[in-house]
């Protein structure tokens, strides 16, 4: 069996990363108020990742049945460690966003 290129992968992704390129450099040339739009969309990320762990694990226990104490467990750890990312990831947006206030307040 022989192997693909990568690069194969790379020409569908072109397109895409040219066109997401642009509104980085937008919030880069937005200084502060560019570092607090950032840090709301990773809070955003934060809030979504901890939805969906929550989605996911309510999912498998109401449809799969997950009633029994190890299986439960195990589901419920995973699900514990996906928020907890989550959790992180509010963090790390809230501190760029009170880092760009204090910027701001300082600027001007």
């Amino acid at each position: 069996m022989r192997r693909h290129s990568e690069t194969l992968l790379l020409v569908p992704l072109l397109p895409i990363f040219l066109a997401g390129m642009f509104p980085m450099f937008l919030i880069a040339l937005l200084g502060f108020f560019g570092l607090a739009l950032f840090g709301m969309l990773v809070i955003c990320v934060g809030l979504a990742s901890s939805n969906e762990a929550h989605d996911n694990f309510n999912h498998d226990v109401i449809v799969h049945g997950y009633a029994r104490g190890p299986e439960r467990a195990a589901r419920a750890s995973d699900m514990h460690l996906a928020a907890r990312l989550g959790l992180r990831l509010e963090a790390v947006g809230a501190a760029m966003v009170i880092t760009a206030t204090i910027g701001l307040c300082y600027a001007a």
